[in-house]
C-alpha cells in the first residue's frame, strides 16, 4: 500500500442494506419482533482494494458479508456489483454471478466436506459451472494447489489428513477456482495458529497482487486488519460507526467505540504504553437496540443528544467518517 491512498473505482456498493431476522410467537406464529443484524449499512468496496470490517462478535459483520453474496437474503436495500443491483437478479443470474464473488469461510474444519477428496472439493465449482472434462478439472486443481503452496500428491487426500493451515489453503484454492473478482474473507485466519495466520495472510496478499482481487476482510483481530487493509470500517450493533483509511484510523480514531477497541489491542513493543478504555456494561440486544446513538449506553462521553438522536455517518476529516456528535473531540489518540 502506498502512503497516499487513492480510492479506486467501486466494484461493490451497498445502499441502506438491511437484514432483520423475524422472531415469531403465539398460536399463529406471527412476527412479534426481529433481530436487527444489519441495519441500513451503506459501504463501497473499490476495485482491487481490501476493505477491513471489524467489530465485536455479534455486531453483524458476517451477516453483512453473506447478504452481499445473497447467502442471506437481505430484508431491504440495494447491493450493486459492477453497477448492477444484484438483488433484482433471478436464481439463474445469481448462479452465473457467483463465479465473480466467492467466500472463504471461518472454520477450515467444517467448511470442507470430510467425505470428498481435495480434487473433488476444489473441482466441484468447475463442474457446476460447466467444466465437464475430468482431465481439465484436474489440471486446474493442480494449478490452484501450486498457487496456494500445496502439492500434486495432496489431490487424492481427504480433509482430515491436513493441518488447519493446509485446510484453509484448500479453502482459498476453492475460492480461486472460478477466477473471481471479489472474495469475502469471513474470519479467514481466526481459527489458525499465529504462525499459520501469517502464512495465509501473506498468501492472500500475494494472490491479490497476482490476480487483481478485491477483498472484504471480516475479522475481530485488529492487528491483522491493520496489516492487510487499505480502508477499515468499524461496525457496532448492525451499523457502521467509523470508516477511514487504515493508517489514519489506527493513528487517530474518532469514534469512542473505535478508541475503546484499539485501546484493548496489544502493542508488540514493551516500551510503548497505551491508555486502556474499559467499557462498562454489555452490548445491547439487537432485538431492541437503544434509541439515539446505539453506543450511548456504554459511552464515556455521552450527552443528552446521544439519547435522543441517532448520529449519521459523515465525513469529519478528509476521507475519515464517523457516526458521533462529538467525533474527534473526545478520547485518545493511538501511539
Amino acid at each position: 500500500m502506498s502512503d497516499q491512498y487513492q480510492e479506486p473505482q467501486p466494484l461493490v456498493q451497498t445502499r441502506d442494506l438491511v437484514k432483520y431476522y423475524p422472531i415469531r410467537g403465539g398460536v399463529f406464529l406471527k412476527e412479534i419482533a426481529s433481530v436487527k443484524a444489519v441495519d441500513h449499512v451503506s459501504l463501497t468496496i473499490g476495485n482491487g482494494e481490501t476493505l477491513g470490517l471489524v467489530g465485536e462478535s455479534g455486531c453483524g459483520k458476517t451477516t453483512f458479508g453473506r447478504a452481499i453474496l445473497r447467502l442471506e437474503e437481505p430484508t431491504s436495500g440495494e447491493v450493486f456489483f459492477e453497477g448492477e443491483n444484484i438483488l433484482t437478479y433471478s436464481p439463474v443470474q445469481m448462479r452465473a454471478l457467483r463465479k465473480a464473488i466467492q467466500i472463504i469461510f471461518q472454520d477450515p474444519f467444517s467448511s470442507l466436506n470430510p467425505r470428498k477428496t481435495v480434487s473433488h472439493i476444489i473441482g466441484e465449482p468447475l463442474l457446476i459451472h460447466g467444466v465437464k472434462s475430468r482431465i481439465e478439472r484436474d489440471e486446474r486443481v493442480l494449478e490452484l494447489l501450486n498457487v496456494v503452496g500445496l502439492r500434486k500428491e495432496h489431490m487424492r487426500r481427504y480433509p482430515h489428513q491436513f493441518s488447519g493451515g493446509q485446510r484453509q489453503r484448500i479453502g482459498v484454492a476453492r475460492a480461486l477456482a472460478l477466477n473471481p473478482k471479489l472474495i469475502i474473507c469471513d474470519e479467514a485466519v481466526s481459527a489458525l495458529d499465529v504462525s499459520i495466520q501469517a502464512q495465509v495472510i501473506n498468501l492472500l496478499k500475494d494472490l491479490q497482487e497476482t490476480f487483481g482481487l478485491t477483498y472484504l476482510f471480516i475479522s475481530h483481530d485488529l492487528s491483522v486488519v491493520e496489516h492487510v487493509s487499505d480502508r477499515v470500517a468499524v461496525m457496532y450493533l448492525g451499523k457502521i460507526v467509523e470508516l477511514a483509511e487504515s493508517k489514519e484510523l489506527y493513528r487517530k480514531p474518532l469514534h469512542p467505540y473505535t478508541q475503546a477497541l484499539l485501546s484493548a489491542s496489544p502493542i508488540p513493543d514493551p516500551e510503548l504504553k497505551r491508555k486502556r478504555i474499559i467499557l462498562k456494561g454489555d452490548v445491547p440486544s439487537p432485538i431492541d437496540p437503544p434509541p439515539g446513538c446505539r453506543f450511548h449506553t456504554r459511552c464515556l462521553y455521552r450527552q443528552d443528544i446521544c439519547h435522543q438522536e441517532e448520529p449519521k455517518l459523515k465525513e469529519v476529516t478528509e476521507n475519515h467518517q464517523a457516526a458521533c456528535f462529538f467525533a474527534g473531540k473526545v478520547g485518545i489518540e493511538s501511539p
